[in-house]
């Protein structure tokens, strides 16, 4: 008997379309970087055809290398990527779908991040080169 916390087959093809997804929303990211690099959607495209029925437990994981595409960008990227790899490790384990869900959103945060800052810091420029009215600055820019 199994752990209770392993997924028949039948379930890991569920999930495997939810994974998909998640790592989707932000394989833009990455692609972005590495137009030419199609390893993280080949690996989705495979993980999508589990999930149909179309590929077997060893087919769909046969050939995935989303992780390796990791290793050659920034960290946005990076992590879109990773979303992908563990997305792709869904056939042979479940489990595999919280890493495709975290990566996701590492990539988001990350990306979020980024452009926060480049959005503070050119209102900050702005305002400095701004023509305001004397006392009208604003302290933060100061």
């Amino acid at each position: 008997m199994g752990s209770p916390q392993t997924l028949s087959e039948a379930d890991r093809r569920i999930v495997a379309a939810w994974a998909a997804d998640c790592a989707e929303r932000v394989l833009g990211l990455f692609e972005a970087e590495a137009p030419g690099d199609s390893r993280p959607r080949d690996a989705i495209a495979r993980l999508r055809a589990f999930a149909r029925g179309e590929l077997g437990v060893a087919e769909a994981r046969r050939r995935s290398v989303a992780h390796a595409a990791a290793r050659e960008v920034s960290a946005p990227a990076a992590a879109a990527a990773r979303a992908a790899g563990q997305a792709a490790s869904i056939p042979h384990m479940g489990a595999h779908a919280l890493g495709a869900a975290a990566y996701a959103a590492k990539a988001a945060g990350l990306l979020a991040s980024g452009l926060l800052g480049t959005i503070i810091r050119e209102l900050q420029a702005g305002l400095r080169g701004a023509s305001l009215p004397a006392g009208s600055r604003p302290g933060i820019c100061a």
